[in-house]
């Protein structure tokens, strides 16, 4: 494993955004934060901008995880988490929030952290067609949900 950091191009495209930055060392996730004052009704969806673009290198693809914080204490959710950014998307980078909580309103100021930014490598793949008998064996083979136990 390297060392070596991946620079993202970010550009404020709102005068008040608040570039993505980690809280701590060792964060996988960007805090992205509000450039706007939001209110979300019980089990509401909102678009939340954020007031920036990216690049992210091709080789790459970003992730929008909720913050577990939030999750806890007031119900707010990400209704596609993770969204997916691809490196090739250029626009505004927005969040789909929800609030999950069937009572209270959420409310969030501008300048707010709202979600976590992950960025992951993902290889480009050649998709190879073939026969269902010719696709490698494995112990779990076709079990899926619930297959754990779970």
């Amino acid at each position: 494993m390297t060392d070596a950091a991946v620079n993202l191009p970010v550009a404020r495209i709102h005068p008040d955004a608040i570039l993505p930055s980690y809280g701590r060392a060792g964060d996988a996730g960007l805090d992205l934060h509000s450039v706007k004052d939001v209110s979300i009704a019980p089990l509401q969806r909102v678009l939340i901008p954020t007031g920036i673009s990216l690049a992210i290198p091709a080789g790459y693809a970003g992730f929008i995880l909720p913050r577990s914080g939030h999750a806890l204490k007031a119900g707010l959710t990400l209704v596609n988490a993770p969204g997916l950014i691809d490196s090739n998307y250029r626009g505004e980078i927005c969040i789909i929030a929800y609030n999950s909580d069937p009572k209270t309103t959420i409310t969030l100021a501008a300048g707010d952290r709202i979600a976590q930014l992950v960025i992951q490598a993902v290889p480009q793949l050649s998709v190879v067609e073939c026969r269902s008998d010719e696709l490698s064996d494995t112990a779990r083979g076709q079990a899926g949900f619930g297959s754990s136990g779970d």
